[in-house]
């Protein structure tokens, strides 16, 4: 098979959640585990960072990897989901896994991963697992798909675990309240590994706390361990302050990502880091943080978080996707808009809580309400209604690229243009 005909049957074949939704998701871990000890159990070739959460998790993630990159590691780093290509879910000091070897994985395994039923997210761990082993990698940042205990990624034992935050999404899933989800995020806590929770959250603390306690290790919480004393933005990157508390240490340093929310990641990040060189093997620098930061989006090629994409009009996009998440971003918007109207190009999966998220949106704003062309995307019809009832001003257009035309057209020069509520809506215009 060529490299197009080995993702029409991994697509086919083994649906994913990122198209599929909850048709798809097939918790467990035990066919994974049976795969990776047919491959020799790649995994354990190398030091891994566990990371889970509800938001932010993608953010931390390639954060952990610029730095660790940075500080002279050859470096995996497995995310989800793709915007363009499906190659980007896995890379290498930056570099998405090479088309050859996708192909030569599945020509190779395909009847073991169809005797085995793989999922889709299954086959991909399994297949990043393998290359980082073969690409000599040293350390892997690993993030995982949805919820954590029975999430395919929770094979690793890793050299710490960490979790974002806790919202409420996939509640169908994973609970319909924030410590049923923090349960099952939790579950990614192994005995005696240190664990790092970036934010706390009266709702859910006690869970980790029991979950780790059980596991004879402790919950290490990045806002006590670090406070933001400082945070501007500086044209196309952030400027921090950071205050180490046990020490009063103080870190300046720039972030090349704009989201204002990435204040609560950096916190992750850097705690993460700390730990990482006060307990861990590793030894990560303040130059290795300092430039690895500067250039985290750079040096991962991560996309699509608070991203500008022109100016008269001001356009921006972000995959924000759910009602945890939607909340920063419709804050940041309400300010950053000032001398000029505002226009949102928006829609949704239609599994998410959507008047939870239109409840949230900016009520000054004029809406293009569109679909995605995704089998998950709330028809547009929908979306219009449910937002009109919401009180939000605007209206329907039937595709991404026209809608975003049409906001375009709308648009005066001092005016601003946000795209999002979906990965696949965004996607559509990067």
């Amino acid at each position: 098979m060529n490299y197009s005909q080995t993702l029409e049957f991994l697509f086919s074949s083994m649906p994913t959640f990122q198209e599929k939704g909850v048709t798809a998701y097939k918790p467990g871990l035990e066919r994974i585990a049976a795969f990776c000890r047919h491959l020799g159990n790649p995994q354990r070739n190398y030091f891994t960072i566990h990371v889970a959460g509800t938001n932010g998790k993608g953010s931390v993630s390639h954060i952990i990897a610029a730095v660790l990159q940075q500080a002279g590691y050859r470096t995996g780093l497995f995310t989800s989901p793709h915007l363009h290509d499906f190659r980007e879910r896995i890379r290498v000091d930056g570099e998405m896994i090479p088309k050859q070897k996708v192909v030569n994985f599945v020509d190779k395994h395909r009847d073991k991963m169809t005797e085995l039923g793989l999922s889709f997210f299954e086959m991909t761990a399994a297949l990043a697992f393998d290359y980082f082993a073969q690409s000599d990698v040293e350390v892997a940042v690993i993030e995982t798909g949805l919820g954590g205990r029975l999430d395919a990624t929770n094979i690793l034992l890793p050299i710490v675990s960490v979790v974002t935050n806790v919202g409420l999404e996939h509640t169908a899933l994973l609970g319909d309240t924030l410590a049923k989800i923090a349960a099952e995020k939790a579950g990614i806590i192994k005995k005696s590994i240190p664990f790092v929770l970036g934010e706390a959250n009266a709702a859910y603390d006690a869970v980790f706390e029991q979950v780790a306690a059980a596991n004879k290790t402790r919950v290490v919480y990045a806002e006590r361990e670090f406070a933001c004393e400082g945070h501007e933005l500086c044209g196309n990157r952030q400027h921090f302050r950071m205050v180490r508390r046990r020490d009063g240490h103080v870190l300046d340093f720039d972030l090349d990502l704009l989201g204002e929310y990435q204040c609560r990641n950096v916190l992750t990040a850097l705690a993460t880091l700390d730990l990482l060189h006060e307990q861990t093997p590793l030894t990560i620098s303040r130059r290795a943080f300092v430039d690895g930061a500067a250039s985290a989006a750079r040096t991962t090629a991560l996309q699509g978080r608070w991203q500008s994409l022109g100016e008269r009009p001001k356009v921006l996009c972000d995959t924000g996707h759910n009602a945890h998440g939607l909340a920063y971003v419709a804050e940041q918007l309400r300010r950053s808009h000032e001398g000029g109207r505002l226009y949102c190009v928006v829609g949704f999966s239609g599994d998410k809580d959507i008047d939870a998220i239109l409840a949230l949106l900016p009520r000054d704003a004029y809406y293009l309400f569109t679909q995605a062309a995704s089998e998950r995307a709330l028809p547009v019809s929908e979306l219009a209604a449910r937002a009109a009832a919401a009180g939000l001003d605007g209206e329907a257009v039937a595709t991404v690229p026209e809608a975003v035309t049409r906001a375009k057209a709308l648009a005066a020069p001092a005016d601003t243009i946000f795209i999002g509520g979906s990965t696949f809506v965004v996607a559509e215009v990067l």
